[in-house]
């Protein structure tokens, strides 16, 4: 299965050899190349591909509000942000925005690869900086009041293994079920949490405690 990249990057020396990085490694291929959101949101029409690498300092819509946009039109898409930034208010509207993960532009190019594999299998890749920043955030910002959430007990075995970082792949193998199985959970957790990305599932489990 080749898995299909597109790139959203102002920078054209980044663009160029994120690009060449996805068209030369097996199994990859760079079906996009944008260097704004508005060139993303006007011409990615259909056929999404299957993870966007999205920059977030762009010269209009920035790419926190890119996503946010491209997620509303095509929920199946995941969303990587690539990026400089290491605040936490931008990894905070970026993974509300529906980003299944957030990596720094510093990321080795084989870490990068690794990366939009575990995105395609469910995972929500970060660097590890970010991850640890991602606790700290949603240990201290005071979550919104959330409507009873009645999730069974499988599924709150799988949401806990979604904030663990597990793909479906292994949530599969640890569970004994089927990947579709997994899917199917998921897809469940979604509605009852009213989300449309792991992320967002990740985020709201972790500020209401939900597991």
């Amino acid at each position: 299965m080749t898995i299909s990249v597109g790139i959203v990057e102002d920078d054209p020396s980044i663009r160029e050899g994120v690009s060449t990085l996805i068209n030369t490694t097996p199994g990859f291929q760079c079906k996009h190349v944008f260097d704004s959101c508005e060139e993303a949101i006007a011409k990615m029409t259909s056929a999404p591909p299957d993870v966007l690498l999205m920059d977030i300092n762009l010269g209009g819509i920035s790419g926190i509000e890119g996503t946010h946009a491209l997620k509303t039109r095509f929920p199946k898409m995941d969303v990587l942000m690539l990026t400089v930034y290491e605040e936490n208010d931008k990894i905070f509207r970026s993974l509300c925005a529906g980003a299944s993960g957030y990596l720094l532009k510093k990321t080795p190019p084989e870490d990068l690869l690794k990366a939009i594999r575990e995105t395609t299998m469910g995972g929500a890749p970060m660097s590890a900086s970010i991850a640890r920043k991602v606790l700290s955030i949603f240990q201290t910002v005071a979550p919104p009041p959330l409507p009873e959430v009645e999730l069974t007990s499988r599924e709150k075995e799988i949401l806990e293994h979604l904030v663990a970082g597990s793909n479906y792949k292994m949530i599969a193998r640890d569970l004994f079920i089927s990947i579709d199985t997994v899917g199917s959970h998921v897809k469940n957790i979604y509605q009852k949490l009213q989300v449309h990305s792991k992320s967002e599932a990740v985020a709201k489990a972790l500020k209401h405690k939900l597991v």
